[in-house]
C-alpha cells in the first residue's frame, strides 16, 4: 500500500510546473498519477482578466457538460403550481414546494446542492439569501437556476449541469468529470466548460480574458494547460 506521503511525493515529481501542457498531455499526467481507493473527481481552475471589484464584469453561469461530471446533483424546486411540483418531482427533485420549503430552507435545511425557482416565488425565495448565498446555492436568472421551465432544470442540474463563478481572486473552479472517465471524454469536458465561460467574457475586459487553466485530480497534481487549449 502506498502511504499518501510517497503518493504526494512520486505524483508531484510527475509533473513541470514551469510546462504548459497541451490538454491532451495533461490528461495523460493526471491519469498516470498514483490512484486512491475512490474515483476522484477531476476539478478544473480558470484564472481571468476581469476586476473582480467592477460588478459589470462579473462572470457566472452554468453548462451541460457532454458527458456529465459522474456525480448526480441533489436538487430541490420552489414552485407553486401543483402540476408543476409532480413535473420536477419526476424530473428528480428531491424537495418540491412553495411556502413550506421556503421555510424548511430558512429553518437551517440545506442537505442539496442545487436549488431551482420558478420566477413568480422569488419574492419569497429571496428572504433565503442569508442562508443560500454564503453557501452559493442561491437560485439565478443567470445560472439557471430561476427559470419558468423549472421540470427541464431540474433534469439537467440532477444530472450533473455545472454552476459556476468567479471569486475573490478572479477564478472560476469547477468539477469536470472523473478520473475514471475516458481521456477523450475529459478532454470534451474541459473544453465545453472553457467555451461556456469564455462566452460569458463582460465586454469592458480588455487584453487576455482567460490567463491561466490548471487541471488536478481530487488527491492528485495540477497541471497547468495551454489556456489555447
Amino acid at each position: 500500500m502506498v502511504t499518501a506521503a510517497k503518493r504526494t511525493v512520486a505524483n508531484a515529481k510527475l509533473v513541470d510546473k514551469e510546462r504548459l501542457y497541451t490538454l491532451d498531455d495533461g490528461i495523460k499526467v493526471l491519469k498516470s498519477a498514483k490512484p486512491v481507493k475512490f474515483d476522484e473527481t477531476v476539478t478544473i481552475a480558470l484564472n481571468l482578466g476581469i476586476d473582480v471589484k467592477k460588478t459589470e464584469q462579473t462572470v457566472r453561469g452554468a453548462v451541460s457538460l457532454p458527458h456529465g461530471t459522474g456525480r448526480a446533483r441533489k436538487v430541490i424546486a420552489f414552485v407553486k403550481d401543483p402540476a408543476k411540483q409532480e413535473a420536477a418531482r419526476k424530473a428528480g427533485a428531491l424537495e418540491v414546494g412553495s411556502d413550506e420549503l421556503v421555510k424548511k430552507v430558512s429553518d437551517g435545511w440545506t442537505d442539496f446542492d442545487v436549488a431551482i425557482a420558478a420566477p413568480d416565488m422569488m419574492g419569497l425565495v429571496g428572504k433565503l439569501g442569508k442562508v443560500l448565498g454564503p453557501q452559493g446555492k442561491m437560485p439565478t436568472p443567470k445560472s439557471g437556476t430561476v427559470t419558468a421551465d423549472v421540470e427541464k432544470a431540474v433534469r439537467e442540474f440532477a444530472a450533473g449541469k455545472v454552476e459556476f463563478r468567479a471569486d475573490a481572486a478572479g477564478t472560476v473552479h469547477a468539477p469536470v468529470g472523473k478520473r475514471s472517465f475516458e481521456p477523450q471524454q475529459l478532454a470534451d469536458n474541459v473544453r465545453a466548460f472553457v467555451a461556456a465561460v469564455n462566452a460569458l467574457r463582460p465586454a469592458a475586459t480588455k487584453g487576455q480574458f482567460i490567463r491561466k487553466v490548471s487541471l488536478a485530480n481530487t488527491m492528485g497534481p495540477g497541471v497547468n494547460i495551454d489556456p489555447a487549449l
